[in-house]
């Protein structure tokens, strides 16, 4: 029997559709359409300059948006050969790994409430609360914060963030030891998880997974160790693995992940130095208000930012970091003009997309639930 699931599914976000061949409720192909969120990233980019292409990074992945602001800052400063102060890089990832733990939280609370868990799920929520009150202290927003600009960020920490810090994490460290004795051990929760969309080491590696789904096969493979950028060669944490590649994997996986954030942000505050948040390259950043009003070099500098862009040499750059689900890399190509002339990404949802069919085959149709959510493909990004 041939049967349809989605677009207009509960469970497929209206994003996704799923046309499954079945032998009773057994899943025998699976055959993925995704495309149903064309958000149009990478030719967006295209039409504005490069400041202007920020706030679409953010809706890339609306769980992480820190994370998708710092690596596509991090391409294009690569490409104009510029600089930050180590103050900014040190809070590009305290707030790069707040918000990866949103992403985690946000993923397992959904996770959590598919196989009835619906008390977890709240709690995760409510811990992602705590974060994101963080994200708005720092950023000014919740979600789509746009808080990276080429060559820094638009504002220093808050003066009281570690004190934020330390009673927000308190807050998630419980929620997340609650909601570990409710279901690790759960009969319900492992029947669901354990043995279900398994994928072996090398199937997950030629298929061209990364992030939480590789590593829940036994690839201890993560880009902030693999390749460090920022400061993240200066912090100490692990990357945890799995050994079965299944659901239940990925959700443990993620689940010590956000523990390892924890880890460090805490650090990443102890070591944090003074200066400046922003480089002072009058090339790309933007110089200070009161030159803007105070002097007419000031404002002619600023004029020109803001309506030719920031001219960043020609040529050709790919930068990775680690997104919330994976390698999250930035192609970008520079004619040498305002404007960025190609941008392409590589979101890590799409190769687990790509990879899903294959994880559900011999699966019950009620697998598809559990396995799309531990895949946690968000449709902004995937149909870039």
């Amino acid at each position: 029997m041939e049967i349809q699931m989605g677009p207009s599914h509960p469970a497929s976000h209206g994003t996704i559709k799923f046309n499954l061949k079945l032998d009773g409720e057994t899943i025998v192909e699976v055959d993925v359409e995704i495309g149903y969120l064309h958000r149009g990233f990478e030719k967006m980019c295209e039409q504005g300059t490069w400041n202007h292409c920020f706030p679409y990074a953010d809706r890339l992945n609306y769980a992480s948006p820190l994370l998708n602001n710092v690596g596509f800052a991090l391409a294009v400063e690569k490409l104009a050969g510029l600089e930050t102060p180590e103050r900014c890089q040190y809070i590009r990832v305290i707030a790069g790994e707040i918000s990866r733990i949103a992403d985690h939280l946000t993923c397992l609370g959904m996770g959590a409430s598919e196989v009835g868990a619906l008390s977890a799920a709240f709690y995760m929520l409510e811990a992602r609360e705590f974060l994101y009150d963080l994200v708005e202290a720092i950023t000014g927003a919740r979600l789509t914060v746009t808080y990276c600009r080429l060559g820094g960020v638009t504002n220093d920490l808050p003066h009281d963030m570690r004190e934020r810090t330390t009673k927000a994490f308190a807050s998630v460290r419980n929620v997340v030891r609650d909601c570990d004795k409710l279901l690790s051990r759960n009969r319900i929760f492992v029947d669901r998880m354990a043995g279900v969309g398994k994928l072996a080491r090398d199937e997950a590696i030629s298929l061209g997974l990364t992030g939480p789904l590789l590593r829940a096969a036994g690839v201890e493979y993560d880009v902030r160790k693999a390749y460090p950028y920022l400061v993240y060669d200066r912090l100490d944490f692990m990357v945890p693995t799995g050994s079965n590649g299944d659901n239940y994997d990925r959700f443990m996986v993620r689940m010590v992940e956000i523990e390892q954030s924890m880890r460090i942000v805490e650090q990443a505050l102890q070591q944090i130095p003074e200066g400046p948040v922003t480089a002072t390259d009058p090339r790309f950043v933007l110089p200070p208000k009161n030159e803007v009003y105070g002097s007419i070099e000031g404002l002619m500098n600023h004029f020109k930012l803001v309506i030719e862009g920031q001219k960043v040499p020609a040529g050709e750059v790919y930068v990775a970091t680690e997104g919330g689900n994976g390698e999250l890399g930035f192609y970008l190509v520079s004619d040498g003009s305002g404007r960025p002339y190609r941008v392409r990404v590589r979101p890590p949802c799409f190769y687990a997309m790509g990879a899903i069919g294959r994880m559900l085959q011999g699966a019950m149709i009620a697998d598809v639930i559990t396995t799309f959510g531990q895949v946690n493909m968000i449709g902004g990004e995937c149909d870039r």
